[in-house]
């Protein structure tokens, strides 16, 4: 059971480093490692949930619940994402690097569970969003903002 605990881990690492490495390639602030270890620690408490009390099943009084860890790891990663978040120059920044953080944590919680399918499609899902986006932005609406900001 431990060598599928560990896989469970890997892989929410390994989908959570992938969008890292997007961002890190866009020069965000969030990037590979911060992602990966989102993904892996949440992956993890989902391990932990699932899995880290089944001793006390059974137990009179006691009663176990996995979606409560589940709960806290969704308010902690929101609570880092909107540290993420500034406003600058009358510009919103850091939406795109907290949204990313969020469902980087939700990929990571679904691996953790198993789900390994579900995850890599929703990592997909992702990147492709994240680089059509960019296309789009960049290619076909040349925006002033980006001719005005490409120094930074």
């Amino acid at each position: 059971m431990t060598t599928g605990y560990i896989l469970n881990i890997f892989i929410a690492a390994l989908l959570g480093g992938a969008i890292g490495f997007e961002r890190e390639y866009r020069s965000k602030e969030a990037g590979f490692r911060t992602h990966f270890l989102v993904g892996l620690g949440s992956g993890l408490f989902m391990v932990l949930s699932l899995h880290g009390f089944d001793d006390f099943v059974g137990i009179q009084g006691i009663q176990r619940d996995p979606s409560r860890i589940a709960a806290q790891v969704v308010s902690g990663i929101g609570f880092i994402g909107a540290g993420t978040i500034i406003f600058q120059k009358n510009v919103v920044k850091g939406l795109t690097t907290a949204a990313g953080l969020w469902v980087t944590s939700a990929i990571g919680m679904t691996a953790g569970t198993g789900m390994y399918a579900v995850a890599a499609t929703a990592t997909a899902m992702v990147l492709v969003c994240l680089e059509a986006v960019d296309f789009i932005h960049h290619k076909v609406f040349k925006h002033p903002y980006d001719e005005e900001n490409k120094e930074e």
